[in-house]
């Protein structure tokens, strides 16, 4: 078993490229194919024997399960129990790292079983949930939803802010302030961003980037109520006694 892993996952891991030498291709394919496996029992005790071989239990599903009234029977039948290769999964966060995974997206291959050549099923996937010990923090299972070309899936986005160094409000003694972490849309699979990059080079104090005002990919569709509120903005230095620093 841990022969035909090793195995697997060293001749489908894919080197990831310096920015000035990467070819034009789909984000996806930068990253691990990630090899998998058929589980049928589910439990603590099995979830805890297949930790100690190596293995992470996880589970692949369409998202519309997640809607309280799945609108497809084929999304039913493309949910699958599996367990995955733990040092693989570990190479990926390692490579991808938090909190970029779960707006990334993988190629999964699903085999019959151990050492087999069938392929029951292959797509892509988005993880969306990554659950570990609190303790060790060893990750104890996973889940993904499948991210096939033209389904939408809901995405909660890293935001990245850029620019602080040229930030005149910043210069002037203010400080930038972040105000949310992530925005959510809802995203076609082919165009999830692992990230959103926040200009912030141009704000003075008292100036702010509101939702609305993030660029992203046209067919993305932010979900929030006002997207008026700010993401980030460059408040005035407070000096001691709560006053504000004058400008």
């Amino acid at each position: 078993m841990a022969k035909w892993w090793r195995a697997a996952s060293g001749a489908l891991r894919m080197v990831v490229l310096s920015p000035a030498s990467r070819p034009a291709q789909p984000r996806t394919s930068l990253y691990h194919t990630i090899q998998a496996v058929p589980r049928e029992c589910t439990g603590n005790r099995i979830s805890a024997r297949d930790r100690a071989q190596g293995r992470i239990p996880a589970v692949v599903f369409s998202q519309s399960l997640l809607e309280k009234e799945p609108s497809s029977t084929r999304s039913s039948s493309r949910k699958y129990l599996l367990t995955t290769e733990k040092k693989q999964i570990q190479a990926i966060m390692k490579s991808v790292q938090l909190p970029f995974l779960c707006s990334t997206t993988f190629p999964l291959q699903i085999r019959a079983g151990s050492g087999s050549s069938t392929l029951i099923e292959s797509g892509n996937v988005l993880p969306i949930k990554i659950h570990t010990d609190r303790e060790t923090g060893k990750i104890l299972n996973l889940v993904f939803v499948w991210a096939d070309d033209g389904s939408h899936l809901k995405v909660d986005v890293p935001i990245v802010l850029k620019g602080e160094d040229d930030c005149p409000g910043i210069k002037k003694g203010g400080c930038l302030k972040k105000i949310r972490d992530s925005l959510k849309y809802m995203c076609p699979a082919e165009h999830i961003p692992p990230k959103i990059e926040v200009d912030v080079s141009n704000l003075d104090i008292g100036d702010r980037v509101l939702m609305h005002e993030v660029k992203v990919h046209q067919s993305m569709k932010l979900l929030s109520k006002n997207d008026t509120m700010p993401i980030c903005k460059v408040v005035a230095a407070q000096l001691e006694g709560g006053e504000l620093a004058q400008q």
